[in-house]
C-alpha cells in the first residue's frame, strides 16, 4: 500500500506553547490509524493539520511538511476549500444540521452548486447504504436529522462526510458519546470504510482501538513516543509509557 497522509518533522506552536514536537508519521491508503495518548498530548491537534482545522485557532504555527498523496497541503496555492472535499472530518458529538436528512447528506454538494436531482438522489442513497443507515431512513428521507437518535445522527454525519467522496476521514472520538451498541455499529462501519478511504481515529477507548485499527500512534506531551502496528503496540510495546498508558497504569 501506498502512503496516503505523511508528516515530517512536523512542530506546532500556539503562540509560544510548543504543542506537538518533531512528529514524524505516515499512514498507508486504506488503511485506519488510531490516534491514542492521555487528555491534553496533541492527539486532537495533530489530526486536525490533516484538513486544517488548526488554521482557525489564533497563535497557531506550523513546521514541517504535511503531505497528501505526496503533496504538501500547507502551500501557498492549495485553496483549504479543495483541501476539505479530499478530507472529511467526523466530530465527537454527532452535529447535523436542523434540516432534513436528505437535506444533511447534500450539503456539501449544494454548496457547490450542484442541483442534479438524478445526482443527489443517487449520492444520498450510496452515502447512507456505505453508512449503514439507508434501511432505517430510507422511508423517512424529509425527516429531520434532529429526530434520529444519537447513533443515527452519527452514522449521518458520516454519510455527510462521504457525500463528498473524500479519499480520507478523520474521526475525532466518533463513538464517545454513544452507546456501546452505537459504539459498536460505528467500529463496524470503520472496518467497512475502509475498503474505500484512508482513516484516521482519535479515541480514548483502548479496546476500541485494537478492535479497529492497523496502525497505533501513541502521543505524550506533544511527542510521538511510538507508531507500530497495532498488535505490536499492544502486544509489545517499545516504551514503558506506552505499556503503562495501555494497561491502565499511567501516572
Amino acid at each position: 500500500m501506498s502512503q496516503k497522509l505523511e508528516a515530517k518533522n512536523v512542530n506546532v506552536f500556539y503562540d509560544q506553547t510548543h504543542v506537538i514536537k518533531n512528529v514524524n508519521l505516515s499512514v498507508k491508503a486504506n488503511s485506519v490509524a488510531a490516534f491514542i495518548g492521555p487528555s491534553g498530548c496533541g492527539k486532537s491537534t495533530f489530526l486536525r493539520l490533516y484538513n486544517r482545522m488548526n488554521d482557525l485557532i489564533e497563535g497557531f504555527r506550523k513546521e514541517g511538511e504535511v503531505l497528501l498523496d505526496g503533496k504538501d497541503i500547507y502551500a501557498k496555492d492549495l485553496r483549504v476549500e479543495d483541501l476539505r472535499k479530499k478530507v472529511g472530518m467526523v466530530f465527537q458529538k454527532p452535529n447535523p444540521f436542523p434540516k432534513s436528512i436528505y437535506e444533511n447528506v447534500i450539503y456539501g454538494l449544494r454548496i457547490r452548486g450542484v442541483n442534479n436531482k438524478k445526482l443527489l438522489d443517487e449520492t444520498v442513497e450510496r452515502s447512507l447504504r456505505q453508512a449503514a443507515l439507508w434501511e432505517e431512513v430510507k422511508d423517512n428521507l424529509k425527516k429531520s436529522a434532529l429526530a434520529l437518535s444519537g447513533g443515527q445522527q452519527q452514522r449521518l454525519c458520516i454519510a455527510r462526510a462521504i457525500a463528498t467522496e473524500p479519499s480520507v476521514l478523520l474521526m475525532d472520538e466518533p463513538a464517545s458519546a454513544l452507546d456501546p451498541i452505537s459504539s459498536s455499529k460505528i467500529e463496524e462501519l470503520i472496518y467497512e470504510l475502509k475498503t474505500q478511504y484512508t482513516i484516521i481515529i482519535v479515541t480514548h477507548n483502548m479496546q476500541q482501538a485494537g478492535r479497529v485499527s492497523d496502525t497505533t500512534a501513541f502521543f505524550y506531551l506533544g511527542e510521538l513516543v511510538e507508531y507500530d502496528t497495532t498488535k505490536k503496540i499492544f502486544m509489545n510495546p517499545s516504551d514503558v509509557r506506552t505499556q503503562d498508558y495501555i494497561t491502565g497504569r499511567f501516572g
